[in-house]
């Protein structure tokens, strides 16, 4: 973990991707910057696909004391030992994935921009909550998104954690680092040639450069 106040990283991985070829990525991204968490968020429903990403990925993680994540996929966190799911959904399926998988594992929500919606899924008893998209998408979405007044909101009226992701650009990551926890990157660092290089510029955003 960092050793100053700055927000953390948690990382997404991408969409679609060989276990086998981005583990040693992953890695090397891990090697190179604190990471607090990293995210399987595989497009496929796939059991086998995901498990076999699971399997590799969470062996990448734990020998580096980082805590492995999955979207939506709860029910399989405990059989390929992950820390615990990541929900896209808001408040929807947080009491059911927290009944199964007890106390201590990790259950995050995805709440998009709605103020609402975090509330709500922090009341039922979510470690962190998530808003986005912080930039832009490209198109995706209906456009809206979450602004930086909404972290600061968050941040100085609420205990729960909480996470920017999507779009997170140089300029928007430096409009939301002061009122966040952790910044998630995906797309923003796996499409940089050299993903552990494009890590260690965006911590240095995140630590006020």
């Amino acid at each position: 973990m960092p050793s100053d106040d700055c927000a953390q990283i948690y990382l997404a991985t991408p969409r679609d991707f060989d276990p086998a070829t981005f583990g040693p990525r992953l890695a090397a991204v891990l090697e190179a910057v604190p990471v607090a968490c990293v995210r399987i968020s595989l497009a496929t429903t796939d059991a086998v696909a995901l498990g076999r990403a699971a399997d590799r990925l969470r062996d990448v993680c734990h020998a580096r004391d980082v805590a492995i994540v999955v979207d939506e996929h709860f029910r399989m966190v405990e059989k390929h030992g992950l820390d615990g799911v990541h929900l896209v959904s808001a408040s929807r399926n947080v009491r059911e994935a927290r009944k199964l998988l007890g106390e201590d594992a990790i259950v995050g929500a995805y709440c998009g921009h709605s103020k609402h919606a975090g509330m709500t899924a922090a009341e039922i008893g979510v470690d962190y909550i998530s808003f986005g998209p912080v930039g832009d998408m490209g198109g995706l979405g209906d456009g809206a998104r979450a602004e930086p007044a909404l972290f600061q909101w968050w941040s100085e009226m609420i205990e729960v954690p909480v996470v920017a992701e999507g779009g997170l650009d140089d300029e928007s990551l430096r409009a939301v680092r002061d009122h966040v926890d952790f910044a998630t990157f995906g797309a923003e660092l796996w499409q940089a040639e050299d993903a552990a290089a494009e890590a260690v510029r965006l911590l240095g955003i995140l630590k006020g450069a």
